[in-house]
Formats: structure tokens, C-alpha cells, sequence
């Protein structure tokens, strides 16, 4: 039993490892490398046809040993401190080109540049990703090359989700799970949860199989895990979104533990709010940690703007449920609805109910989910049709009603469904 413990943690300190000198082999074979160790480094970006962002970095890192095998132990060990002693370089000047347009940025202290740039003339092409042209201002030039993501003209509504506990199993209501699937898990072992992959395919098509919806996705996680959670959408067959909107968390070895992140959600979600005004917005995250309390104020600053919230139902916690009571209030007063479920085929099955995906595309969900070792029992769904005269009170859906959907037991928890008697709908293409 203790000799497979010990392979077990000699295992998966391997994969930590191998995990984290990741982006140090990423950034040594990186297009946008220049003299000295210098690296650029784009993220992918997202905007409209009136303004486009784009997130980078520049740093410096040491070169590896030409001819040593990448995948020794001596090798990885080396690349491990490459990584943490890489010099992030603040203040250089990077300029950026879309189009006939241009600007002209620095970095901060932590080496991130942000490209914010209204082009005068929008692409005409046809695709939904556009070059956008980098060059780091040294001796000599640096160039690299990013790229923006600008929702089609048919696209229908944005879909922001969170990924922790959402998207992907990382165990964020358990800290300890959390960091042994953020650092020794790798991608490929990184289970998505059941129907997820299709459920979101699905919400990108739209109804209409072609929409090209947005999906940004957001997370609490560090930028230098962007690769992996990259290469684990791709794997899971996940729509990659514009951007995935992680934080810095100031790994080095004068600040080895996490920066903290002060409302970067809200401020996100806000700004996406503001980016695409004219479309409405669908929201997906999970009950184990704050979305309900960062939606709840979403959905109360932005009434009708909101089509849907989904939250997957991770946790029996019974201290999250006045959290979702006050999440289910607000989406009640907003005419909105709300579906909080176990599984992606509930989530599926409404957002067909009301336009968001085709209904074909449940079945695909569904198969999905049945494919997985985990399928159960499914509970009777409860739903919540608020007294439209009562929307207006500081509770108008009962504490017990969503007490009832938190708990479970051994068995799948409920799934609850809250909507107003005539639900807001994206309207048929056809019509």
C-alpha cells in the first residue's frame, strides 16, 4: 500500500512539474523571442467592430541548454527555476497594429501590456479571428503576432462562464483538491464535467447552427496556466473563447504566494456589459464559491439584459443557499430565469425551451452525459413561477424552495428552475 502511495506522489510530482515548466518550453520556442532572453507574449483577445483588447508580456528568460533532453529530470528541475526567475520587464514599449490603425503601450510592473485600440475602419472579413500586429520596441525589434476574436454579424447573445467547478472539475469549494488539480493534474486528466463540451458547442452555435455566439470564460486561476486550460479545451472540444480572463499571481521568490484579486469578476463582466450592449447576456457558474453573489449584483444593475443564469450545483453546503436565494430574488425581479442543476443536460433542455440553442442539440447533451461512468438517478425538476405582484419584495422566492434544490443527500440534487410565467426568449431566426 505504501509503495503505491509513493509511486503515486512520485507521479504526480512529475506531472506538477512537467506542468509547470510548460510555458518555460512555450515561451523558448516562441515566435515573438528576441535577443537577451526577451519574450513577447499575447494572449488572445476579444472586442467589437468599434474597439478591440488585447493582454501580453514581455519578459526576460534565460536560454536553455542546446542538445540536453527536455524530458530528463536534470532538464525539468532547470526549466522550474527558468520559470521563477524569470525578470519580468516593466516599462517596455510595445506597439500594436489592426488594420490601418495603431498604438502604442507600456508595460506594468508585472510585465502585462494591454492593448486597447478603436479601429476606424472594422474588418471586412468574413472569419471571427483577426491579427493583430506586435513589435516590442529593442535593439533589435521584437515582433510577435495575437489575435481578436470579433463576434459575426449573426451572432445572437454572449455567454460568459466561469471554469472552476463549471467548465472543468478543480474542486474550488476544497482548497487542498483545488491545488492538486491545479498543479499535478494535466490537462488530459482533467475531467470536464459530463455534457459540458457539447452544452457549450451548443451555446456557440446558437439556434441557428452558425450564430458564432461569444463564450468568454473567467477564472480566478493564474496566467500561467493559460496553456493548459488551452490545450484542455481543445482536448474536451470545448469552444475556446476570446480570452480567458485569469489573474497574475505573483509567483517568484520574493512573492511565492498568490496576489489577491480584489472584483476582477464584476469589473469583467461589466466591461462586456458595456462592449456588447446591443446583445443579451448568458450567464454559467456554480454554486461552490461567488458566482451567485457576483451574478445576483450583475442581474440587479442590468435588469433585461440577462436571458439566463445557470448554476451547476456543486456544493451541499447549506451556507450557500442564502446566496442563492438572493440570486434567485434578483433574476425573479428582473423577469429573468434562473436554472440551478447537477448536470448540463437540465441547463441544455431549458436553454432550447428559450431560443439560446437548437433543440436537437439536447440529445447530443444528453448522450454526452449518459457516456459518462457517472450518470444517476435524475430527480423531478421544481419550478419557481414568481407572483409577478410579488416580484417586487426583498424575498419573493421562499428560503425553503431553495433548500429543498441545495440538499440531496447521497442522491443527485434537484434541479430548480425559476422563471416568470412567460420567460424572455431570443426570437426565432425565421421570423
Amino acid at each position: 500500500m505504501a509503495s503505491r502511495v509513493t509511486t503515486r506522489v512520485r507521479r504526480g510530482a512529475g506531472k506538477a512539474l512537467r506542468v509547470l515548466v510548460r510555458p518555460v518550453r512555450r515561451a523558448q520556442g516562441h515566435g515573438g523571442k528576441g535577443r537577451g532572453g526577451l519574450v513577447v507574449e499575447p494572449y488572445r483577445g476579444y472586442g467589437s467592430r468599434e474597439a478591440i483588447f488585447l493582454i501580453g508580456r514581455v519578459f526576460r528568460q534565460s536560454p536553455g541548454i542546446p542538445g540536453e533532453d527536455p524530458e530528463s529530470l536534470r532538464a525539468q528541475w532547470r526549466d522550474l527555476r527558468r520559470r521563477i526567475a524569470r525578470r519580468t520587464v516593466a516599462g517596455a514599449a510595445v506597439s500594436a497594429r489592426f488594420g490601418g490603425d495603431a498604438v502604442r503601450v507600456e508595460t506594468d510592473r508585472d510585465g502585462y501590456f494591454r492593448v486597447h485600440l478603436h479601429p476606424h475602419s472594422p474588418p471586412a472579413e468574413l472569419a471571427a479571428w483577426h491579427p493583430v500586429e506586435l513589435v516590442l520596441e529593442s535593439d533589435p525589434p521584437i515582433p510577435a503576432e495575437g489575435a481578436v476574436f470579433i463576434p459575426p454579424e449573426n451572432c445572437r447573445c454572449v455567454v460568459v462562464s466561469d471554469i472552476d467547478d463549471t467548465v472543468m472539475r478543480t474542486g474550488v469549494a476544497n482548497k487542498l483538491k483545488m491545488l492538486w488539480r491545479l498543479f499535478v493534474e494535466d490537462a488530459e486528466s482533467r475531467v470536464a464535467f459530463p455534457g459540458v463540451a457539447a452544452l457549450y458547442r451548443a451555446l456557440h452555435a446558437g439556434a441557428g447552427g452558425a450564430d458564432g455566439n461569444p463564450m468568454l470564460y473567467v477564472s480566478r486561476a493564474p496566467w500561467g496556466l493559460y496553456e493548459m486550460l488551452s490545450e484542455f479545451f481543445q482536448r474536451h472540444g470545448i469552444p475556446a473563447g476570446p480570452v480567458l480572463f485569469l489573474r497574475e499571481w505573483g509567483l517568484s521568490w520574493t512573492h511565492p504566494l498568490p496576489r489577491r484579486a480584489t472584483d476582477h469578476k464584476q469589473a469583467l463582466i461589466r466591461h462586456m456589459l458595456d462592449l456588447y450592449r446591443d446583445l443579451p447576456f448568458v450567464l454559467i457558474g456554480d454554486s461552490g464559491q461567488h458566482d451567485p453573489e457576483v451574478y445576483a449584483q450583475i442581474v440587479e444593475e442590468n435588469p433585461g439584459r440577462v436571458l439566463a443564469v445557470y448554476i451547476r450545483n456543486v456544493s451541499r453546503n447549506a451556507a450557500r443557499t442564502e446566496e442563492i436565494v438572493r440570486l434567485a430574488g434578483a433574476v425573479a425581479r428582473a423577469g429573468s430565469s434562473l436554472v440551478l442543476a447537477a448536470d448540463s443536460v437540465a441547463m441544455a433542455e431549458h436553454a432550447a425551451a428559450i431560443g439560446l440553442i437548437a433543440p436537437e442539440a439536447v440529445a447530443g447533451v444528453a448522450d454526452e452525459h449518459a457516456a459518462s461512468a457517472e450518470t444517476g438517478p435524475r430527480r423531478e425538476t421544481a419550478r419557481i413561477t414568481p407572483d409577478p405582484a410579488g416580484t417586487a419584495a426583498e424575498a419573493p422566492i421562499a428560503r425553503e424552495a431553495i433548500a429543498e434544490a441545495l440538499a440531496g443527500g447521497d442522491s443527485v440534487p434537484a434541479t430548480l428552475v425559476v422563471e416568470p410565467e412567460s420567460p424572455a426568449t431570443l426570437p426565432r431566426l425565421d421570423a
